[in-house]
């Protein structure tokens, strides 16, 4: 039996790492490697729960580097115990390199899908990527035309957050509830804070700080936050509880479809879940709060126009961002009347879905999952027998 090695330590790409597994097992696949929860009920014998492990920034990862090391030199180990016939990378560069180099001093194969953005913020990287992954598979369009113009093999398979959309069941109920609550006068907004941590703490005091500003301007406001897990939802009502008890929230764990589906617009931290929004049409407004070192230090080394993947690929800021640092209040003020001007305008609000409903049909296709299987399978195939043994 085949066997694929998967190294994924984002919550998000668990998700979508899941997804692949379930359709190269389906193909007689084994799946093994370092992951998260979603993978382990996937099916795949997960070693290490790395998503425990997602951090952002310096000062988060230097604690974690002694195991970040342990755990790369455990999978050369698990590689010569258990040959895999290839390895496949999901995201989370930093670490993800050090597994890459221990597959090729091996010999094994290396695929990466839903690789870093290594456009937008590390072009230079470039050579490390033809060094050590044997293939790119693209998620973005503009991210294929990237690496073939850098010699660098890739082949693009689609997003697979439009695969999620597609097939995800919503709520029934939950999405009655905020219909019901619509058609009695309530504004409904949703508030996504994002998947780390370290995201949500250091942007939903921002998204709290704009919520009370909308609640002034439309007293019927109902916020939805979607909290990716327990203790992040924990750590929100902490927060309101003790700056904004007043304001009407309620605060959901794995309701984030329903929400983004049900809200009439959304606040929400950048990331693929731009992607969903996206897929559902709902206007928003993307914030990502920074350290003072990261605007002065890091911005000049980013190298793309827009920090929300839906607007690089629409091109155009279809969710307008904003990106507080030291002055939130002049940011939480614009994001307000941007956010107003939808709220208060049906024919404002018409337009902006109307936009992204053309972007949304022209780029949202599902079928990256099986587009990836497909791809992975394919290049296994052409290998020499005396490789992929």
């Amino acid at each position: 039996m085949m066997r694929v090695f998967f190294s994924v330590g984002e919550p998000s790409g668990d998700l979508h790492a899941a997804k692949l597994i379930t359709n190269l097992q389906s193909r007689g696949v084994e799946c093994v490697g370092y992951g998260g929860p979603k993978m382990r009920e996937a099916g795949c014998r997960v070693d290490f729960q790395l998503t425990d492990m997602a951090v952002m920034g310096i000062a988060a990862i230097l604690p974690l580097l002694g195991k970040f090391i342990q755990l790369a030199k455990r999978a050369g180990q698990l590689f010569d115990a258990d040959r895999p016939d290839a390895v496949v990378l999901v995201d989370f560069p930093g670490f993800n390199w050090w597994v890459a180099r221990a597959a090729r001093k091996r010999g094994i194969p290396v695929y990466y899908y839903l690789p870093p953005q290594l456009w937008a913020w590390a072009p230079w990287r470039i050579h490390k990527m033809r060094k050590l992954i044997d293939k790119v598979l693209c998620c973005l369009p503009f991210e294929f035309d990237w690496y073939r113009e850098r010699n660098m093999p890739a082949e693009f398979v689609g997003h697979p957050f439009f695969d999620e959309v597609a097939s995800h069941p919503l709520d029934p109920a939950f999405l009655k509830q905020q219909a019901d609550r619509k058609a009695a006068g309530e504004r409904v907004i949703g508030i996504l804070p994002g998947s780390r941590n370290l995201e949500v703490s250091m942007n939903f005091p921002v998204q709290c700080m704009l919520m009370q500003k909308l609640r002034e301007r439309f007293p019927t406001a109902r916020f939805l936050v979607a909290s990716y897990k327990e203790s992040q939802r924990a750590h929100c009502a902490e927060h309101l509880k003790k700056h904004h008890p007043d304001l009407p929230v309620d605060l959901h764990v794995g309701k984030t479809s329903e929400i983004i589906e049900a809200a009439e617009t959304c606040v929400l931290v950048s990331g693929s879940v731009s992607l969903e929004v996206l897929a559902r049409t709902t206007p928003s407004v993307v914030v990502y709060c920074v350290s003072t070192f990261s605007v002065i230090f890091l911005k000049p080394l980013i190298q793309c126009k827009y920090f929300c993947l839906a607007n690089l690929i629409a091109d155009w800021m279809i969710m307008p961002e904003f990106a507080p640092c030291r002055t939130p209040e002049v940011e939480v003020a614009q994001m307000a009347d941007q956010l107003g001007t939808w709220l208060g305008s049906p024919v404002e609000m018409a337009k902006r879905k109307a936009e992204m409903r053309l972007l949304r049909d022209r780029v949202a296709s599902p079928g990256a999952t099986r587009n990836a299987a497909d791809a992975i399978l394919r290049e296994l195939d052409r290998l020499p027998l005396s490789r992929a043994a």
